[in-house]
């Protein structure tokens, strides 16, 4: 792709998010998330396969579908209150809709059949924004609305979300695909929380988009897009085989690693709602993801392929170190000594 055409897109798509986040104006905020889902088109159809094609128009609709339902979910709010403002949400059809159109937007159950088809035809950088970048301002929205939400409705989508992500993710042989059913099954951690501490579900989040860069980006640097691949990329780098399979422990949510405290309060909070047995099938649910992630790690450092003789050895490469790796991995491993500080700063 043209550079200067990458940096228009890249640049739009700042510019669709610091919109988004910051509006106080429903009209304003849909016309962030268009910007954005404009901006990201040609990203994910840039190679012109018909793959990559398939996956653009895909997003195009369901995105398309998503905004049209919260222009609607706005404009049903503000015809019986008078409010244009997003934190005064408060007719109970409108919450709903609202409710359905992010879910669309996030990719969460039972509204999830496009994300891993779009994630599979991008390329993984593509794949990282998709994840993570194009999920911020949704996630902002329903920040900003969470005291209006229906935490019924919430609650049952994040355990659903849970469970297909973990589930669905355990045959899977596509690195991408894997993500995406990862990125579901987080999802539902954070829409499960939403309602009660939108702070924490802010932290999960962050701390996800931490993560899942890690893995993407030394895919990426590997080239990695199949479990086949994996068993013979140890030899191209086996300094950086050894990390990723802390980060990939880290996603999982063991501890002692980052991705351990996010689960931790989550957990913490829901006792504290009164919500045990909601708070125990979401832990159990997350053994689903848990075993895709040990599947991942375990071809990744320590298989080696049954018939050596069919596969191209990738042996070491002289490239320097990514600092941008080194570092992501890094704060994905080790950020749970440091969280008190963290929760002094939410």
């Amino acid at each position: 792709m043209n550079p200067q055409a990458k940096l228009v897109f890249t640049t739009s798509l700042l510019l669709g998010t610091t919109i988004t986040i910051s509006s106080n104006h429903w009209i304003l905020a849909w016309t962030g998330l268009e910007i954005n889902t404009l901006a990201i088109l040609p990203l994910i159809s840039k190679s012109h396969h018909p793959r990559a094609v398939e996956a653009a128009t895909k997003y195009f609709l369901v995105q398309a579908a998503a905004s049209a339902l919260l222009l609607f979910s706005s404009m049903t709010n503000a015809w019986y209150t008078g409010q244009w403002d997003i934190t005064q949400l408060t007719h109970p059809t409108s919450c709903l809709i609202l409710t359905s159109a992010i879910a669309i937007k996030l990719g969460l159950v039972p509204f999830h059949f496009w994300f891993p088809e779009v994630l599979q035809g991008s390329p993984l950088t593509t794949g990282l924004l998709l994840s993570t970048a194009m999920k911020f301002p949704p996630i902002t929205l329903l920040f900003m609305t969470s005291q209006s939400l229906n935490s019924t409705l919430l609650t049952t989508m994040a355990i659903l979300s849970a469970a297909l992500g973990g589930w669905m993710g355990l045959n899977q042989t596509q690195t991408r695909k894997i993500l995406a059913f990862s990125s579901i099954s987080h999802l539902g951690w954070m829409a499960i929380i939403i309602t009660y501490s939108p702070k924490l579900a802010l932290l999960n989040f962050y701390l996800y988009t931490l993560m899942t860069a890690a893995v993407f980006l030394t895919m990426d640097s590997m080239k990695v897009l199949k479990l086949s691949t994996l068993m013979t990329s140890w030899t191209k780098s086996p300094a950086l085989s050894t990390t990723l399979l802390l980060t990939l422990l880290s996603l999982a949510g063991l501890p002692p690693l980052t991705g351990f405290l996010p689960k931790w309060l989550i957990i913490q909070e829901l006792t504290k709602q009164e919500m045990p047995l909601m708070a125990t099938a979401i832990s159990l649910l997350s053994l689903l993801s848990l075993f895709f992630y040990l599947r991942l790690a375990y071809c990744w450092t320590i298989t080696l392929p049954p018939h050596t003789t069919n596969h191209m050895k990738r042996w070491h490469t002289h490239k320097p170190v990514n600092t941008q790796i080194a570092i992501l991995t890094t704060l994905s491993i080790m950020l749970l000594p440091i969280s008190p500080i963290i929760l002094t700063i939410m």
